[in-house]
């Protein structure tokens, strides 16, 4: 499958699939991770779906806000469902074999879905914004028509600015080993496994962290720099209050999403220390947001609350109409 690096005609060959190993330094135990992480993608798949049914049955979340907390939901379901099946199948299966093009697209596909949800929150601090500074400008501006042409920007913005990663990967002579102590396809993962140079790999990887991740990061710090700004200008203690109650579960995501995207990078450089950081954080941090998100906003929204009260007591009577029709 693949060569020795002292073969003098190394560069004839080619492995045809990686090997994910899954979580380094724990490898004849790690299946015991199979059931936390099991729990939180069948908890992430389920308080998302119910997200979007609550904001779909309730006309009063028919509001910009929502359709971006629902698209925040898809974007967390697509992030959770491309890692967590191919981890749970190594974890209880063994089967750690993946072919180069899947492992790309994946690359591809977790790199487009982090990149999404990154701009969600800044199409979401936005919207906050012109909600508290400027209310009577709201309706004028956040409009059904912002709501599709953010996400249509967002949504071409990250598809083709991550296209070089995985193109960038593939370039790669991967002839001396194929073994990868990951769960998943990350990309200075993978292309630390090269055979040549990998410089422009992990030069792009940077630029497109600081130019995606550190744009929409400064951006949403100055929307919510001009956010307290006018709330301290309010006269009114109670509506400073309520202002500032309304950014809070958003404030409380990003902080989460962005602190664990500086730790990893962070941790990267301590890989040949404790290996395991890096690797551990980077499935959490693409698994429990996605479990986290609905949670903390079904908490601090009254709307959502009342919308999820409303479909359980409706599930409920139905069930009990059910049984009664039975009788």
């Amino acid at each position: 499958m693949f060569q020795h690096p002292g073969d003098s005609n190394i560069s004839k060959f080619q492995v045809s699939e990686f090997i994910l190993m899954g979580f380094p330094g724990i490898h004849t135990w790690q299946h015991w991770l199979s059931l936390p992480l099991a729990l939180l993608y069948l908890l992430a798949l389920t308080a998302n779906i119910l997200i979007l049914i609550i904001i779909n049955q309730e006309a009063t979340l028919h509001q910009p806000m929502y359709h971006f907390l629902g698209i925040l939901a898809v974007v967390d379901m697509g992030l959770a469902t491309t890692i967590m099946p191919k981890i749970l199948a190594i974890l209880w299966f063994s089967a750690k074999a993946i072919s180069l093009p899947e492992c790309f697209a994946q690359m591809y596909v977790i790199h487009c879905f982090v990149g999404m949800e990154s701009g969600i929150f800044v199409c979401m601090a936005i919207d906050r914004y012109v909600a508290i500074c400027k209310p009577l400008h709201y309706p004028a501006i956040i409009t059904e028509s912002f709501v599709v042409k953010a996400t249509v920007l967002m949504a071409l913005r990250n598809t083709l600015t991550t296209i070089p990663v995985p193109v960038l990967a593939a370039q790669r002579h991967y002839c001396s080993q194929n073994q990868i102590e990951h769960c998943l396809c990350s990309n200075l993962g993978v292309t630390s496994l090269s055979c040549d140079d990998r410089t422009i790999n992990s030069i792009y990887q940077l630029l497109l962290a600081w130019t995606l991740m550190g744009s929409d990061l400064a951006l949403i710090f100055l929307s919510y720099v001009l956010i307290l700004h006018s709330v301290l200008k309010l006269n009114s203690a109670e509506a400073a209050s309520k202002a500032l109650s309304t950014c809070t579960s958003h404030l409380i995501l990003i902080l989460f999403f962005y602190t664990v995207v500086i730790v990893i990078s962070i941790t990267h450089n301590a890989t040949m220390t404790f290996p395991l950081v890096p690797v551990l954080l980077n499935v959490l941090h693409n698994v429990i947001p996605p479990a986290l998100n609905p949670m903390v906003y079904a908490l601090k929204n009254k709307e959502l609350r009342q919308g999820l009260y409303k479909l359980l007591k409706l599930n409920i009577k139905g069930n009990e109409c059910g049984r009664g029709s039975l009788r």
